[in-house]
Parts: C-alpha cells; structure tokens; sequence
C-alpha cells in the first residue's frame, strides 16, 4: 500500500489545523492528540459514533499511555443526527476518561452515577463531525472530573493530531 501527498511542506493540503478535539478538565486545558471520529450504521444512518483521543502523542520510548478521553452515541436502528444527547437520558451513551497506570486503568465515566455529560452535534456526515461538548465523569471511588469547552471538529475515520 503506498501513500502519496500533493504537497511536500508542512502546511499539507488535508487542512489539519482546522481538526481539533479540545477541552477543559477540571480547567486544565487540553488538545488532545491521535484523535479519530468514527461510527457507522445501516442504510446511510449514523447508528454509532465514538470520538477520542489522548492528552498526549502516544509515547515511542515504551512507557504508558497519556490519559484518554472519549465519548460514543448508540442508536440501534436509530439515526444519530445534528442535535443534543445527554446521559443518564440516552441510553446508549457513555462517555469515558482513563488514566493509565502500572497497576492498570483508572477509569472515569458516565455509568457509575447519574452525572450529566452533554454532546451537541452542530453538523455529522460522512466527511466529518463538529459540536461541543461537557460534563462530569467519575470514578469508582466518586472522585469526579469537570469536563468544560468541549468542542471538536473532526474528518471521519482519519487520525488528528494537534
């Protein structure tokens, strides 16, 4: 398999710079890096996305992993479309934040208690993504992260990194 680019300077012609996944984590702010949008369904409907990304670019010296955050949207037979989805009411939605240890994952998310996490949809295709987002995840142990400024702007299916 061989790629191929139209450009050969930094600036590329794939408009990368106009991609982001950004939030506020209990007001740290964060671009996240190896970002991807992706999701699927039947009959040209979006019955699931998931979108995520890592604090960090993935490490190349074999230690862990920088903290991730993601979300995904279920509509089984449905279609996900511009527009406000919000836990504990969507079911089918879960939003997620882990931390990577030697003693294994510390995972935040949606499903322990009834913590509101917002997504706000402005526009979906099969090019791309964009909308806001916010909202609490928590621990097993009830500690709990404030996820503020959400946004993202996202191609399908092809990894972004700030």
């Amino acid at each position: 398999m061989g790629l191929s680019s139209c450009s050969n300077n930094d600036e590329g012609s794939d408009h990368s710079e106009d991609y982001y996944f950004r939030a506020s984590l209990d007001n740290r702010k964060v671009d996240f890096h190896s970002v991807i949008f992706q999701g699927g369904g039947n009959d040209n409907r979006w019955e699931h996305i998931v979108i995520g990304g890592n604090e960090k670019s993935s490490p190349t010296d074999g230690s862990l992993p920088s903290p991730s955050l993601d979300f995904e949207i279920w509509k089984q037979g449905g279609d996900i479309k511009a527009g406000t989805y919000a836990t504990p009411e969507e079911q089918g939605m879960i939003a997620r934040y882990a931390v990577q240890t030697n003693n294994g994952t510390l995972l935040y998310n949606t499903s322990t208690a009834n913590d509101v996490f917002t997504v706000h949809i402005e526009a979906i295709s099969k090019d791309g993504i964009k909308g806001t987002f916010s909202g609490k995840v928590r621990s097993m142990e009830g500690n709990v992260i404030n996820i503020t400024e959400g946004s993202f702007n996202l191609p399908y299916d092809k990894m972004i990194n700030p």
